[in-house]
């Protein structure tokens, strides 16, 4: 372990400045969703499933606009790109408290869709703002710096709800979001190398390299032009469609799965928490859990970010999900509290090896968009883990929300690593020990290898 790292990243200003600005940006969205299902149950008197469907409706947006969100900062720039999301922020959330349900409903989808990327336009900057040795490191401070948003922003909702009303305090969440897009466009961190802010070392990761031939272009920006042959409007179509998809493979679609089922354990863990304190009759201690899991994810995220190799992040997802599984023989919240450390201490380390390893398998100019995905495959998981859990909790009883969330998570994992070694096994890689990417060549290996892999499945899906 090598925890210097952590002192050597946090005297670079401006790291420091954007790991400030992520925490403090993340704070509204972490509020909107206990102050939208107050809103909901309390100033439109309606109940908690009408609430849940908000919640949906917000999913569903963010799912679909994050790809969309961070494809535009690759193509038109950090801020050009964060302009329609401040207009928004501020438009949807100072309308959305005073519309009736229905409306409501469409607004929510509004706002998911152009909701200020954060997750993913941080996590892009970083990849290109340090060394990749170092983007470890900075993803587990990203990640920490998350996982006390996450602590911060539901008690910051309630407190608005209480103290003023939920209207209100939804026009501040509008106005507080709209503030974070902006602080980022001032601050506007690097997003490829190159830029202004970013690492001078030459990028390690993303081939994008092109093939001096007149029927191939590699790296995504085009299709495969037949010599000789007169393109139709259909060719140019999907020869710009499988261009825009030359990124996905295997292998990224593992680690997007690794992402999913890291939203799918935490919200069913969430849902499950609930359960067993309301069970008992303890939901005032819920505290206590949270001060158990959130603090040993903080603690997993530090310890893994001074690792000095990366571990893969399906394998971290599949002991997770099994660690998750006890936690339904919890009898009180400190039986509960104490169950949830082991699997704990793995949540920020997932999230941090997912994002260091699309960084390392997608090219620079086409990580916004990867990153996208990334976030909106962990809110698709986050969206289906508490009906999962909920649903197991209504016909089973409380403990089986944890059984059935770790289960789906390990076949997921499991699925995964089938499909990565499938991948290695066709490409004739070996597995390694973790610090070589899934699915890329080793280090030492000459760059015709990587080309080769890129002319067999530029566009795999």
């Amino acid at each position: 372990m090598n925890f210097a790292g952590y002192r050597a990243l946090l005297r670079i200003a401006p790291v420091r400045r954007l790991l400030l600005i992520a925490m403090v940006a993340r704070i509204p969205h972490a509020a909107a969703g206990v102050l939208l299902t107050l809103h909901v149950v309390e100033t439109l008197h309606m109940s908690y499933a009408a609430a849940g469907g908000v919640a949906a409706a917000i999913t569903v947006g963010m799912a679909v606009g994050a790809p969309w969100r961070g494809r535009q900062v690759d193509i038109r720039g950090l801020r050009r790109a964060l302009v329609p999301s401040v207009i928004a922020e501020v438009a949807v959330w100072s309308t959305a408290p005073f519309l009736n349900y229905e409306l409501l409903l469409v607004a929510a989808v509004v706002g998911g869709l152009f909701a200020v990327p954060i997750f993913s336009v941080v996590r892009q900057s970083l990849g290109v703002m340090v060394p990749q040795h170092q983007r470890r490191t900075a993803y587990a401070l990203d990640s920490m710096g998350a996982e006390i948003t996450f602590m911060v922003g539901p008690a910051a909702g309630v407190m608005l709800a209480t103290t003023t009303h939920t209207v209100v305090g939804l026009v501040i969440i509008g106005v507080s979001s709209a503030l974070a897009g902006l602080l980022l466009m001032l601050a506007n961190p690097p997003t490829r190398t190159g830029q202004k802010g970013a690492c001078l070392e030459p990028a390690a990761t993303g081939v994008d390299i092109a093939v001096d031939a007149p029927t191939a272009l590699i790296a995504g920006d085009a299709s495969r032009p037949v010599t000789g042959q007169p393109r139709t409007r259909f060719r140019r179509f999907w020869g710009a469609a499988r261009g825009n998809l030359s990124w996905v493979n295997l292998a990224v679609l593992a680690v997007l799965g690794a992402s999913l089922g890291a939203g799918l354990v935490l919200s069913g863990t969430d849902v499950g928490m609930v359960a067993v304190l309301r069970h008992n009759g303890q939901v005032g201690e819920l505290g206590i859990v949270f001060f158990f899991w959130c603090g040993a994810s903080l603690l997993g995220g530090l310890i893994y970010g001074s690792l000095r190799r990366s571990i893969n992040p399906l394998w971290l997802l599949g002991a997770m999900a099994l660690l998750t599984i006890p936690m339904g023989f919890a009898t009180d919240a400190w039986t509960l509290g104490l169950l949830s450390i082991l699997p704990g201490l793995l949540c920020a380390p997932v999230l941090t090896s997912s994002a260091e390893h699309i960084a390392d398998l997608v090219e620079e100019r086409r990580r916004g968009e990867a990153m996208g995905w990334y976030g909106s495959s962990m809110t698709i998981g986050s969206a289906l883990g508490a009906p999962f859990a909920g649903a197991m909790i209504d016909a089973v009883g409380p403990w089986s929300g944890f059984v059935v969330i770790g289960a789906l998570a390990g076949i997921l994992a499991a699925a995964g690593l089938i499909a990565q070694g499938a991948r290695r096994g066709r490409l004739g890689v070996s597995a390694d020990g973790g610090n070589a990417r899934p699915g890329a060549p080793d280090r030492g290996e000459p760059a015709k290898a990587q080309i080769d892999e890129l002319v067999d499945e530029p566009d795999a899906v």
